[in-house]
């Protein structure tokens, strides 16, 4: 069983195998649902500081937890019902998939009298059963975004489908990257525990890595 150590090494020695020539390494961040706080500090102990939760109920104990130099990514769908208690809790909302949403967190936002910076998802695949904005969409939605100066949209953010192919999964990372590029957004979060090699070399600066590091959920 390999320790976090070699776990930790061997992803970092992935990234740097396919990683463009003149690219920044991304910044990995350590997806924890369903992982305990002494689980995290393993990677904590180790230097990682970019951690994700998926559910904002399941975050906020661990946040409150775990040392306050984590930086934590909202990464999973986040429900309408759930912004007030995200907004500010979080360095990064990845997953913001309408315009409505995207008011709301702005508006939240303004109550605390902060900055929230936001990447917009889109789904690319256009699976149905995925969230995300549709890629027509992603310009009217940064236009809105002009007027909500509590919100930062620093990029874009996409899911492939579970088991696509090699060709499909570099059309879709590619495609976000092209998107991202002809609207000036500098990040990319792209790229998970199966398929994260290939969203490097299409040019994420995020990769979101659960179960190569954590191992399987419990």
């Amino acid at each position: 069983m390999p320790t976090p150590k070699e776990k930790f090494d061997s992803i970092l020695a992935r990234v740097k195998a396919v990683l463009p020539p003149n690219s920044k390494n991304p910044l990995l961040i350590g997806v924890t649902k369903s992982h305990s706080p002494d689980q995290i500090l393993a990677y904590y102990n180790l230097g990682l500081r970019d951690f994700g939760e998926n559910k904002v109920q399941e975050a906020l104990p661990k946040i409150e937890a775990l040392p306050k130099d984590i930086r934590w990514h909202f990464i999973g769908h986040l429900q309408s019902n759930k912004v007030k208690e995200a907004v500010g809790k979080f360095k990064l909302i990845h997953a913001i998939d309408s315009l409505k949403l995207l008011e709301k967190t702005g508006s939240r936002a303004r109550e605390l009298g902060i900055i929230q910076d936001v990447l917009l998802e889109v789904n690319i695949s256009g699976e149905e059963t995925k969230h995300g904005l549709k890629t027509g969409e992603v310009k009217g939605v940064l236009e809105s975004s002009k007027t909500l100066p509590n919100i930062r949209v620093l990029g874009l953010m996409t899911m492939a489908p579970y088991g696509a192919k090699e060709e499909e999964l570099h059309r879709i990372f590619g495609s976000l990257r092209e998107l991202a590029a002809s609207h000036n957004l500098p990040e990319l979060s792209m790229g998970m525990s199966d398929d994260f090699e290939i969203a490097v070399a299409e040019g994420a600066t995020m990769i979101r890595i659960g179960r190569a590091l954590f191992g399987e959920r419990p």
